[in-house]
């Protein structure tokens, strides 16, 4: 068995960070809507807009860390491959099918994985940070011309579905990490360790 470096250090921080900030401001967020009292809504109301703007930090830096680094090409949404995926996915793993893709530094992630990340990043976050901004900063918009043409309920409704995708994807992200890996802990070892172990011995 071989091992290579697939990680860097702030590709390990930066995902574990993105974890701890989103899981706090699902659990802070849910609690602003009523569905429990963990924290109390005053607290919670407060974490969650320092949190919120801790991820906005987070994701502000790695964005410019993707782009000096050349990294954004990881998360090109790609169609080659995408069908031999999907099918060892829907069926090829439960027979012990070969992975129909191979993962090395230059390409981290398969095209099934490219495409839920894109989708993330251009769809999810997006509407997640612009419908929460404009949250917070009501007052400043509150009898503008841009409240007849977006209401502030519509605005929450939009944040609200857009935690709810977030959520999802999250489950997804968890569930093929968790599952997908030889042995099953082997994706979640390597995002703490930064190294990918080959057992067929080549990469």
């Amino acid at each position: 068995m071989s091992s290579f470096r697939i990680f860097t250090l702030y590709e390990r921080f930066w995902h574990w960070s993105q974890a701890l900030l989103i899981f706090g401001l699902v659990l802070t967020g849910l609690e602003i809507h009523g569905t429990h009292g963990l924290l109390g809504y005053d607290a919670a109301f407060s974490t969650h807009i320092v949190l919120a703007w801790a991820l906005i930090v987070l994701w502000a830096f790695t964005i410019f860390w993707h782009v000096v680094t050349g990294e954004w090409r990881q998360y090109v949404p790609s169609h080659r491959g995408m069908l031999a995926v999907m099918m060892y996915y829907a069926y090829g793993i439960f027979s012990g099918e070969a992975k129909p893709y191979t993962q090395t530094p230059s390409s981290k992630h398969n095209p099934l994985q490219r495409m839920a990340y894109f989708s993330f990043k251009a769809a999810i976050a997006p509407a997640l940070w612009i419908s929460g901004l404009l949250l917070l900063f009501y007052a400043a918009w509150r009898g503008t011309a841009l409240e007849g043409v977006i209401s502030f309920a519509t605005v929450a409704y939009v944040h609200v579905a857009a935690t709810f995708a977030l959520l999802v994807f999250v489950i997804g992200h968890v569930y093929m990490a968790g599952t997908t890996g030889d042995p099953w802990y082997a994706y979640v070892k390597s995002m703490f360790t930064g190294i990918k172990e080959d057992r067929s011995g080549h990469h």
